[in-house]
């Protein structure tokens, strides 16, 4: 057996089509170009590379994508004033703001300033709380770009079991959440976790997002799952993800690479986003 490789470059091309069409019909409806604005702290060259790929999409559907750059030893309390500042502002449409954060400023203060109807990300308390029950509207775009690329296969996930190797407020588990919400059945892996191996071989769809290069082999899956690749490592041979990707395709039924797999839908999902907090801030509920 040899997977399916996933060209995530397509999906999120299909997506982008979509939304071009949706907001060349809402900006003739409303007459306002939609305009968002990202929060940067520090110098992460990481960072600065997501940006430039990002920016690039929102151009392409016609967003007009604005930056706030801030040096990493800013306080934490001017941040929250600009966010504030952003929440008032009816010129923007979206707030995002580029984790992680310097260690001086609070995360989680960073998402619960940002307004929920403005909250690209989807990490704002309320959006993740709506996903607990059920009332999905702001995904975090990590785990949304999982979602799509699973329905984009049509893959039936009410029953299956999953595995996803990350506990994290942005990737794990909001994505554990919304795989419940589907009536799967979900085993949760960490760094803690005494190997891996018992969940990860019997997962009929496996995620991981550790950031550890090549940390899931082909021993790790079972025959035919599908493997979702959403870690993304810098290494002297070039960018790598979580899976031995070579040994992993001869095992998984489908298989995301690194790059050109989750990536590129992740920046598509946020464009999705974008278009959602862009009604919010024009439209009556």
């Amino acid at each position: 057996m040899v997977a399916k490789v996933i060209d995530g470059k397509k999906i999120a091309e299909d997506i982008r089509k979509k939304i071009s069409k949706e907001i060349i019909d809402l900006e003739t409806k409303h007459c306002i170009k939609p305009s968002i604005t990202t929060i940067k702290i520090g110098d992460d060259p990481s960072s600065e590379l997501y940006l430039r790929l990002r920016d690039k999409a929102c151009e392409g559907v016609g967003i007009e994508s604005k930056r706030l750059v801030f040096p990493k030893n800013v306080s934490e309390q001017e941040v929250l004033t600009v966010i504030k500042n952003l929440n008032d502002d009816a010129s923007v449409h979206g707030i995002l703001i580029q984790y992680p954060a310097p260690k001086h400023i609070s995360q989680g203060k960073l998402m619960k300033t940002v307004n929920p109807e403005k909250d690209v990300e989807g990490f704002n308390p309320v959006n993740m709380g709506r996903i607990l029950i059920g009332d999905e509207y702001l995904i975090p775009c990590t785990p949304l770009a999982v979602l799509t690329i699973l329905e984009y296969e049509k893959t039936i996930l009410k029953s299956k079991n999953i595995t996803i190797v990350n506990h994290s407020n942005v990737v794990g588990k909001p994505l554990a959440a919304l795989f419940l919400n589907r009536n799967a059945t979900v085993s949760v892996c960490h760094v803690y976790t005494d190997d891996i191996r018992q969940y990860t071989n019997k997962a009929d769809v496996l995620v991981s997002a550790t950031g550890k290069p090549k940390l899931i082999t082909r021993n790790h899956v079972k025959n035919g799952a599908f493997v979702l690749d959403v870690g993304i490592t810098n290494t002297k041979d070039g960018v790598c993800g979580d899976v031995d990707f070579d040994s992993v395709k001869e095992k998984a039924g489908k298989i995301t690479p690194v790059p050109g797999g989750v990536g590129p839908v992740t920046i598509a999902c946020a464009l999705s986003n974008m278009v959602k907090t862009y009604r919010n801030c024009l439209e009556e509920k």
